[in-house]
């Protein structure tokens, strides 16, 4: 891999922002920038194996890519803060498919970041499927006008 050089992410929302944003531009270089150049990342796809590295992780998420853009929406639950880490547990909704086969699928994932010398880096995301009849409540949706 080529040494890169990546923007600052002053705190990890924005971190987590250009993930999601990469995500469903199906944008990889954008999508690695997010990561930390750390070789002990860990990235878990739903179902899959535990990928360990940025080799690895690339790798992973250009197959993904290779079908297309992840129209990806993440519904913040909870974080978890401190001076050089934050936790992220979110639900994130997957449209699949589009007219009447159009579905909404639903994944738990957790995201950590790093504060390091080049800001908020990711470090890990873990994601799975949520059990069968899951749907988010409406106090777990940001933004939402009642």
């Amino acid at each position: 891999m080529t040494p890169r050089t990546s923007p600052l992410f002053a705190t990890p929302d924005e971190a987590e922002h250009a993930f999601y944003e990469a995500l469903e531009q199906a944008d990889l270089a954008q999508l690695m920038e997010v990561w930390s150049d750390d070789e002990e990342i860990v990235c878990i796809h739903p179902g899959g194996p535990r990928l360990v590295g940025l080799q690895a992780v690339q790798e992973s998420w250009q197959e993904i890519f290779a079908n297309g853009p992840l129209p990806i929406r993440p519904l913040h639950l909870h974080t978890v803060q401190s001076m050089m880490s934050s936790v992220h547990t979110v639900v994130e909704q997957l449209v699949a498919g589009s007219g009447r086969s159009r579905q909404i699928l639903n994944c738990h994932a957790t995201n950590v970041y790093h504060k390091g010398p080049t800001g908020w880096r990711l470090v890990l995301h873990h994601a799975s499927q949520a059990p069968a009849g899951f749907e988010p409540v409406p106090e777990d949706i940001p933004d939402l006008l009642h």
